[in-house]
């Protein structure tokens, strides 16, 4: 049967105008636009299924990494402070007019110990942040978790034995834990490499 067909129950009726068809419920009618035309695009999806990974970096995985630059940065500088310190000590430790007082002696020594120990935590722990921040452009899955793993420990570090100066580390390093551990950071990390 065709459209013009006499007998066809679903073509116009005879010897009256045609009306163009409106579209029916659940259509969106889109200004400017014919209709059948408006719909939205569908997501692309990868060859093995599911949406696609993304291509580039999202912003907020961006921000991350440049956040963990910013956190080596800092180790940078607290490192350097720590140092100062220490050998400021041992030259207060090695002044002849404090050498008659064991207390004081006593005290710098094991300050002394205990900043150098932070000298060198320190240090460690600005080598792995910098390792870190440069896994963003091409690590996987475990990069993300070692990421994550890192912020959380960073911030609680930040908490306890440095408050004052920590405040930077925390508020950073939630951060980067935050924007690592959300569905763009997972996507991000989770994507093939080819």
């Amino acid at each position: 049967m065709s459209y013009g067909d006499p007998n066809n129950p679903y073509g116009a009726p005879q010897g009256q105008p045609q009306q163009p068809q409106q579209p029916g419920y659940g259509y969106p009618q889109q200004q400017g636009q014919a209709p059948g035309y408006g719909y939205p695009q569908a997501p692309p999806v990868s060859p093995y299924g599911g949406p696609a990974a993304p291509t580039t970096m999202p912003g907020s995985v961006n921000a991350a990494k440049v956040m963990m630059w910013v956190i080596v940065g800092l180790q940078v500088l607290g490192v350097a402070f720590f140092a100062f310190a220490a050998v400021a000590l041992n030259a207060a430790k090695d002044d002849e007019s404090l050498k008659d007082n064991t207390a004081f002696q006593d005290l710098v020594g094991q300050s002394t110990g205990v900043i150098w120990g932070y000298v060198v935590f320190g240090l460690a722990w600005l080598v792995f942040a910098a390792v870190l921040a440069t896994k963003f452009k091409n690590g996987g899955n475990g990069a993300r978790i070692t990421i994550l793993v890192f912020a959380i420990i960073t911030a609680v570090l930040g908490i306890y034995p440095f408050i004052l100066v920590g405040l930077v580390h925390t508020v950073l390093a939630i951060l980067v834990a935050v924007f690592v551990g959300n569905a763009n950071g997972k996507a991000w990390f989770n994507r093939p490499r080819y």
